[in-house]
């Protein structure tokens, strides 16, 4: 009786195309539909498209559930709308009282424009011990939330050009708060992302051109991800009708679409190329093999990218739900187009893919001498160069022990921007913890319980008076200014020993409060999502490798890249290696999101790569059985595509490390490293040592477990 299974028994005898074969021919023999089905996805969708920056919001940080999410709500229902999202619009005086003169004009036209809009709730005028100063020289009028948070930043856009323009004779004014900020971001983040896009498209081009030998098959992986990108834009903001959508979902999904569409064009026309051109068959049979062998791992990638990608889901808060499912729209976009635009533009241009060629260009080569050598050098010395690459990624993994993360500060906006303007007048004239006024909402009659708990506490520097509601809710709110920053650490002890010490009643927020929430919601959920993730992406692997022991390696050691990724973004962001010549301000820790979401976004990629060695790897085992063929034959026809597509998204991830806001640079640096060690070390050295010293066994699959397993197979025919 057999024990294992070896995947080159099982190999599908039949000479006919597998199921994306036939779709491959499928599409070849229908084109015009294809053509027309896409042409009305693309223009249909890419009509709204162009409005995705104005439609699509920066809010939705929060965590839903969370007692400050509760009091915000409260307060925007039955405190006029003096709410975590109010805008406080700062005027302040260089030249006296600034409730005067010049002043006192300008205070007035600011309260009219706030009144004139309907989505303003209450506008309270400047109070003497709370919002103006007690020189007299800086007031801050409050226009209250009468709209959801999202619609509130909509509403600071709108609103902040005009209030600004009133500076002048003295006066200064800005508008500032939690809906600012967004609004600011949501400016400064648009700019940098078109410069971004601006430097990556040409890099991203050259690059191609070396990879593909020739421009115009070089230009295929841009115009797939293009007709992704219109299309996802144009669904995001028709889901937006519907459920807010953030305006990070189009960021991160323009990125991801970029680098997943060039990956998987490269390997379906390097794959075509070399049937067409190298094994000389008909562009239909070029065609079908390529689905059934690129095409395969492409769709079995996708999905491990979408897998790994909804695990963000379980983290209950709206703005990481919509940033995954804004790439996860992506790739369903860049998906579809690959397995059937694609195909088909292959076909009709066929070896007009060929045109502008360099000298050099080798067409139908898909078995790399290169890469092949590289690969007998590993089989030949694999403890060597394993061991290497291992000290060097636990070298950089190694700061990652000491990583800190909170919420974003106000060092993430530009120093020019309204919002940080405003809120460092705030912090000057009131006081360090003025930014971060707590909010308490609580029942009236225990209002003076909870006023006296306030004004005990040695991390409050002051409490306003409690104010009833207009409505017969029975409930009161009190604001509290702590003694330090919204953005450090000792306003968490302050906000737990408040919770604990209030009524029952008592609901603590505020937008630092917020922040708080969200970070220890973020810190809850992240173990979870990782190990969904990572047992996730072992499940796929399995059912596409049918192989246990190499699957776990390849799932395991995308990790090695995840933690030196990480690691080096300590020593960049957390201690400022490396600040000035990226142009930031250094916040002392990691922003609280990066772990989880950007965990998601690398394992993602990695489990890109792993399926594409691994695929190849497996294609050739089942010809040869040999664990020597599988592993150098590996490197040799995935090789120069990990290494190419690497290069595309080393350089995308590290355009958006060198403009714009702190966020978008953290996701730069930390994506673009972790694709540089996990393409180059991980991929093209650690894996194909671990198949070298796992041999056999790296393939072995016990009987009952591949009675289980769907037969899936890579090797054409």
């Amino acid at each position: 009786m057999a024990a294992t299974t070896s995947p080159h028994t099982r190999r599908d005898a039949s000479p006919g195309p597998g199921a994306l074969g036939r779709l491959g021919v499928w599409v070849t023999l229908h084109a015009r539909l294809v053509t027309v089905a896409w042409l009305l996805v693309v223009i249909g969708l890419g009509g709204f498209a162009p409005k995705v920056e104005q439609n699509l919001s920066g809010a939705g940080w929060q965590a839903d559930g969370s007692e400050s999410v509760a009091a915000r709500e409260l307060a925007r229902q039955h405190f006029g709308g003096n709410s975590s999202s109010a805008i406080q619009v700062v005027v302040h005086s260089d030249d006296g009282p600034v409730t005067g003169g010049r002043g006192a004009e300008v205070l007035a036209e600011v309260t009219s424009r706030l009144e004139s809009d309907p989505r303003i709730a209450d506008v309270l005028a400047p109070r003497s011990g709370a919002t103006l100063s007690q020189d007299g020289s800086t007031a801050i009028v409050l226009a209250g939330a009468g709209a959801d948070t999202n619609e509130m930043v909509r509403v600071a856009t709108e609103l902040k050009g005009p209030l600004q323009r009133l500076s002048g004779d003295g006066i200064e004014v800005n508008p500032t708060g939690s809906s600012l900020l967004w609004s600011d971001f949501n400016e400064a983040n648009l700019d940098a992302m078109l410069k971004s896009e601006m430097v990556s498209w040409p890099v991203t081009l050259a690059i191609l051109v070396l990879a593909f030998g020739a421009l115009v098959a070089a230009g295929l992986p841009l115009l797939l991800t293009l007709a992704g990108l219109v299309a996802s834009a144009g669904s995001l903001v028709l889901i937006n009708e519907l459920v807010p959508v953030s305006i990070w979902a189009m960021n991160f999904a323009m990125m991801f679409a970029l680098a997943l569409g060039i990956d998987y064009a490269l390997f379906l026309v390097v794959r075509y190329r070399a049937a067409r051109m190298g094994a000389g068959l008909s562009a239909r049979d070029a065609v079908a093999e390529t689905m059934d062998t690129a095409g395969k791992a492409v769709l079995l990638s996708g999905l491990t990218v979408l897998v790994s990608l909804s695990a963000v889901m379980l983290v209950p808060s709206p703005s990481f739900r919509s940033m995954a499912g804004g790439i996860m729209l992506s790739v369903v976009f860049v998906l579809g187009a690959t397995l059937t635009l694609l195909p088909l533009v292959l076909f009709t241009l066929d070896h007009r893919i060929n045109k502008l060629s360099l000298p050099w260009a080798t067409t139908g080569e898909h078995r790399s001498p290169r890469f092949a050598a590289w690969g007998e050098r590993l089989w030949r010395r694999p403890l060597v160069w394993g061991a290497a690459s291992l000290v060097i990624l636990l070298a950089l993994a190694a700061p990652v022990v000491g990583l800190s993360t909170a919420m974003p500060s106000i060092k993430v906006l530009p120093e020019d921007a309204s919002a940080r303007v405003g809120y460092d007048r705030v912090q000057k004239e009131f006081g360090d913890g003025a930014p971060g006024t707590l909010q308490i909402v609580v029942a009236e009659q225990e209002a003076a319980e909870a006023m006296a708990v306030v004004q005990s506490d040695g991390g409050i520097v002051a409490a306003m008076p409690a104010q009833s509601a207009a409505d017969d809710s029975g409930l009161a709110m009190l604001q509290a200014v702590p003694t330090v920053d919204p953005s450090d650490p000792g306003l968490a002890d302050t906000v737990q020993r408040l919770r604990a010490d209030l009524p029952d009643t008592a609901y603590v927020g505020g937008a630092a409060v917020e922040n708080l929430d969200l970070k220890s919601q973020l810190d809850d959920s992240t173990p979870l999502v990782i190990g969904v993730i990572l047992a996730l992406g072992f499940l796929l692997l399995l059912v596409t490798l049918q192989a246990p022991l190499i699957s776990l390696l390849g799932t395991l050691v995308s990790l090695l890249s995840t933690a030196a990724a990480f690691g080096v973004a300590r020593l960049v962001f957390q201690e400022g290696w490396g600040a000035g010549l990226l142009g930031f301000e250094p916040q002392g820790f990691l922003d609280a999101w990066a772990p989880v979401f950007f965990f998601a976004m690398i394992f993602a990629i990695a489990m890109d790569y792993t399926v594409f060695l691994l695929a190849s790897a497996k294609e050739h085992y089942e010809r040869s059985g040999d664990p020597k063929e599988a592993m150098v034959g590996a490197l040799a026809h995935s090789g120069r595509v990990i290494f190419a597509a690497g290069a595309v998204m080393v350089a995308v991830f590290f355009t958006f490390a060198l403009s714009g806001p702190l966020p978008p640079k953290e996701m730069g640096v930390v994506l673009g490293v972790a694709v540089l060690l996990d393409a180059f070390l991980v991929r093209l050295v650690l894996l194909p040592v671990l198949l070298r010293l796992t041999g056999h066994a790296a393939w072995y699959v016990p009987a009952w477990l591949g009675r289980l397993l769907p037969n899936i197979t890579f090797a054409h025919g």
